[in-house]
This record gives structure tokens, C-alpha cells and sequence, in this order.
């Protein structure tokens, strides 16, 4: 970014000079037009250094591995905007050479060291994790509508925060709440399979149990219900109604959309904040829905206050926060989304998951399922498919694609010196389906790796790849997802109620080929015109 104050400093130092005639032999200009030729020169020679002399002829990173085909101001930029985020490096990744960092460069020049190994991944994320912060454009940008909790502290604050919110998350707690998503589960089916036949009928089709549903929306409604009674102790209510203004609100902060790639890239040239200011819809889209988000959340705080207060509260809750509400919510319903697409990809896993589960869990409704059929942790444990299907779901389409850290000081990685501000690009969609790591079919989805062989198989638990770091999802560390276990299991009584009862297709099989799909990247991977499933409601179970 411009360092501005700088800049202007010495433009308004060199103009006083100027214009008070002070300097023998030189013309005395007026004040504004010393000031303004000193600030276009300072500016010019920034531009020149910032994106051609520094990063082609003096940056220590140039001697590192990079992609061919840069543009000459602009780098890598038209690549990267042209695939999904992420999507370049999953390609680089695996046909690029490297000891663990690849260098590429950015829009206008700017450098970017993208970590590919397990020892490099470990000194960013464990060994030397607080020598690289989160990026002040992305804490600004997240924490906008977050807040800054624990995703985005840095340092001391981290650790307290961290800490504090540990128990809260742990596994015996996690246990506990098993219940609570299946039966919001549950309920989501139910109000999936009465829109299913009530369009069915509407539409007098002789498949009358069968409909082509947007499977985002319900993944996103049926999650906020859970995070909401999961996690704050308040039913949101989502599942009943489309709209419901926080699925709204959160609806509009994450749809991804032009403008906000315009801005996103605005953003890194100018100050963030004062990208915000401008007048144009998507900033105000996102100041109305969390002025919105933060009343409900002030609203929430109220009523634990007052419960606390009459010794009531016992709501079976993790933590009052803005940043889990959000993501709590968005990234499992993303994770649904991409389980949808494919499972209607591949029915035979589908029918396989779907024969596990109506063995071992009840049923949702018919002969043998009341109001009282739940699950607990170990019936879900003792389905190894289903957990199968998840992980490796989750390692073929992560929800989160990519995310930045920034070196908070000169350091260094895998032994290359490592400058202050360097930008570290950590991306879960590429070491997720790296072929060094998962091996030659990394780039196919098999849940059968997730499969134990035999009673001496142990690589069925890390899906056979060669290190822990080579499943990048929930990352690794002090600042891994401090939410996983919770994700995980929403996630598998998600999975399992969806595929038990219904039966996916894809609806336009050539336009839903994968190499089709436009995927537009935000917080997390989205597919841009909605993820449309033809639905059919089997027999009851």
C-alpha cells in the first residue's frame, strides 16, 4: 500500500522550501503547485520501485520457483482472476518443482510465497506462527463483519482468547450437542420434503415426490438454526421461513458478486477502510445486514445477562459471538452445498451412505421414528462411510479455498529468508489434492481412502496421505479451527439426514460438470448461480 504519510510529509516539506524562495537559482513556484509536482513525483517513483524494480530485480524471493506466463505489471492476475480461488495453485501445486514455496506475483507486481509442503506448512502455522499475522486489509475486511474474536487477534490476544474459549469446545461438550443437530436436522428434512411435494404438485408432474431445489439456501438456513440453538441458545427460526432477516442479512454479506471482487482488489491498493466509504451497493448491503447481525447479538447478551442474573441460565450453548454465528454457520452450509453436488456426482457412493445410515440410525419419520428418535456421538462414530464420505468431502471441496498471513517481521521459511510484509498464501484447495502428498489420485474424489482394509491398516485415519499437514481444511496450530470437532459432527448428522431421506441428481448435467461450475470466492467457496439439485423424497424413513 502507498505509504501515505510519508509521502505527504515530504511533499509538504520540499513545496515550503520551494515556494519561500529559500533555494539560490530556482524558480519560486506557488505553494499547491510545489506540493502537488513533489507528491506525483514521490507517487511515480513508488509505482516504478513497488512493480517493476523491486520484485524483478532486487526482491531475495526471485530465485524461488514460479509459474510462467506473467503479465509484465500485472503478474499472475488474470490467471487468478479467470479460475476459483485457489483453483491456480491446485494446478501449480502439481506441476511446478519446488522444495516446499512457490513465488508468484500479484495484480500490479505485488509478491506472493505460496507454502506446498509439510515442513514449510509447520514453521508458518506451529513453529513460528506468530511471525505471520493476519494481513490488516483482511482483519479490517473479516472483522467489518465479524468482529475481531478469536479468527482474527493476533498475538497475546490470541492466546487469551484461545485459551478462554477452549473448554467450551471440548469433546465431551461437543458430545452433548449430537442431539441438538439432529433434530434441527430433522426439522430441515421435514420442511425440505413438504416444499419438494408441494412444488411437485403445483407443477402436476407425474413425479410427484421429486423437485429441483437450491440446495445452498436450505444449507444455510438449517445451519444458522443450529449455530443459533447450538451455540447462543436462541432458535433463529431459519428453517420456517426464507425470510427470516438474519438469512437474509447473512445471505447478502456473502453472496459473491462482481462489485466485491472490485473492491476486494481496490482494497489492496488503497486503504480498506476507506474502500468501505464508497457509495455503492455492496458496502451497503454489508453495513445494513450487521448493524441487523449486531442487534440480534447485542439483543442475545441481554437475555443470558438477565438469565444470569435470575440463575437461569442453562442453555446447552457454547459462546455469545459475532464470529461464530457467521462462521459457524457459512462454512458447514458451504460444505453441504458441495456434498450435494457430489453425491448427485456419484450415486454410488450415495447409495452406499444411504444403505449405512438407514441401518444404523432411526428414522425421520414413519413406522418407528417419534419425536424422541435421536443420535449420540457414538452412533455416528460407529459408521465408517459416513465418515469416510465427510473427510473426504471436506478434502476435495473445503469450505474455506484460501487465506493470507503476512510476515510480521524479516524471518524466514524452510531456511529463505522471509522479508517483513511478504504475503504467505496458505491454500486448503491445493495442498488438499496435492499428488506429493495424497498420492496419484489426489485429484479424485474416492472416499475409499478414508476406508480401513484390515485390522493393521493405519493410513485409513489420515486418508493415506504422507502427513498430518497434507489435510489443510481445519488447518494446523495455535490458530487451527478452534471449531472443528463442533463442524464436523453438524456436519455428519447433516449428511446423514439429507441422504437418507432424498435422492439427488444433478439437473443439468453438462452445464454441472466440474470444470463448468463457476465457483466465486469469498469468505468461502460458493458456487456463483446457486447450486440447483434435482430432489426426489424416497420412502419413509
Amino acid at each position: 500500500m502507498i505509504p501515505y504519510r510519508l509521502i505527504t510529509a515530504v511533499a509538504l516539506g520540499g513545496s515550503y522550501l520551494l515556494s519561500s524562495g529559500r533555494i539560490p537559482q530556482w524558480p519560486v513556484p506557488s505553494f499547491l503547485a510545489a506540493f502537488t509536482a513533489l507528491l506525483a513525483i514521490q507517487v511515480l517513483a513508488w509505482v516504478v520501485w513497488v512493480v517493476i524494480l523491486y520484485p524483478k530485480l532486487f526482491s531475495p524471493l526471485r530465485g524461488l520457483p514460479e509459474p510462467s506466463g506473467n503479465s509484465w505489471f500485472m503478474g499472475q492476475f488474470k490467471t487468478v482472476m479467470a479460475l476459483p480461488t485457489g483453483a491456480p495453485m491446485i494446478q501449480w501445486i502439481n506441476s511446478i518443482p519446488n522444495q516446499g514455496l512457490i513465488r508468484y506475483l500479484g495484480p500490479f507486481n505485488q509478491e506472493r510465497l505460496f507454502i506446498t509442503s509439510p515442513k514449510a506448512l509447520a514453521e508458518v502455522l506451529v513453529t513460528k506462527n506468530y511471525d505471520f499475522i493476519k494481513p490488516e486489509q483482511l482483519r479490517f475486511t473479516i472483522g467489518r463483519i465479524l468482529g475481531v474474536g478469536v479468527l482474527l487477534a493476533e498475538g497475546d490476544e490470541h492466546k487469551v482468547q484461545r485459551k478462554n474459549l477452549l473448554p467450551a469446545f471440548a469433546f465431551r461438550h461437543i458430545k452433548e450437542l449430537y442431539p441438538v443437530f439432529w433434530a434441527k436436522s430433522r426439522e430441515g428434512v421435514q420442511a425440505m420434503t413438504e416444499e419438494i411435494i408441494k412444488d411437485a404438485a403445483q407443477r402436476n408432474d407425474s413425479e410427484k415426490n421429486t423437485a429441483v431445489i437450491e440446495v445452498g439456501n436450505w444449507a444455510s438456513r438449517i445451519t444458522l438454526d443450529i449455530i443459533g440453538v447450538a451455540g447462543l441458545g436462541r432458535d433463529f427460526e431459519a428453517i420456517k421461513g426464507p425470510s427470516n432477516r438474519l438469512t437474509q442479512a447473512y445471505g447478502r454479506i456473502f453472496q459473491p458478486s462482481r462489485q466485491a471482487r472490485i473492491l476486494q482488489l481496490l482494497g489492496m491498493l488503497l486503504s480498506p477502510r476507506i474502500v468501505s466509504w464508497l457509495p455503492v451497493k455492496h458496502n451497503e448491503d454489508i453495513d445494513v445486514s450487521v448493524r441487523m447481525i449486531r442487534a440480534e447479538c447485542a439483543e442475545l447478551i441481554k437475555e443470558k445477562k438477565q438469565k444470569l442474573a435470575r440463575k437461569e441460565l442453562n442453555d446447552v450453548d457454547i459462546l455469545s459471538l459475532m464470529t461464530f454465528l457467521a462462521a459457524g454457520h457459512e462454512t458447514t452450509a458451504s460444505a453441504m452445498t458441495w456434498a450435494t453436488y457430489l453425491l448427485a456426482k456419484h450415486p454410488d457412493v450415495q447409495t452406499r451412505l444411504r444403505a449405512e445410515v438407514r441401518e444404523h440410525l432411526p428414522p425421520l419419520s414413519g413406522a418407528g421414528a417419534d419425536d424422541a428418535s435421536t443420535v449420540s456421538s457414538v452412533d455416528i462414530d460407529r459408521m465408517p462411510y459416513l465418515n469416510a464420505v465427510c473427510n473426504e468431502i471436506l478434502r476435495y471441496f473445503g469450505p474455506v479455498p484460501l487465506t493470507l498471513r503476512k510476515a510480521a517481521c524479516d524471518t524466514s521459511i524452510q531456511g529463505q529468508f522471509v522479508p517483513k510484509g511478504t504475503q504467505i498464501m496458505l491454500v486448503p484447495w491445493a495442498t488438499n489434492r496435492s499428488e506429493a502428498m495424497w498420492g496419484d489420485d489426489a485429484l479424485v474424489f474416492n472416499p475409499e481412502r478414508w476406508m480401513q482394509k484390515s485390522d493393521t491398516d493405519k493410513r485409513a485415519a489420515s486418508g493415506g496421505a504422507t502427513s498430518n499437514y497434507a489435510f489443510m481444511t481445519f488447518l494446523h496450530g495455535p490458530r487451527s479451527c478452534i471449531g472443528m470437532s463442533f463442524a464436523k459432527a453438524e456436519f455428519a448428522c447433516l449428511l446423514a439426514s439429507w441422504v437418507g431421506r432424498f435422492e439427488m441428481e444433478l439437473h443439468n448435467k453438462e452445464e454441472m460438470d466440474e470444470a463448468k461450475v463457476i465457483i466465486k470466492g469469498g469468505v468461502t467457496a460458493r458456487p456463483a448461480k446457486g447450486m440447483y439439485i434435482k430432489t426426489t423424497v424416497l420412502e419413509e424413513w
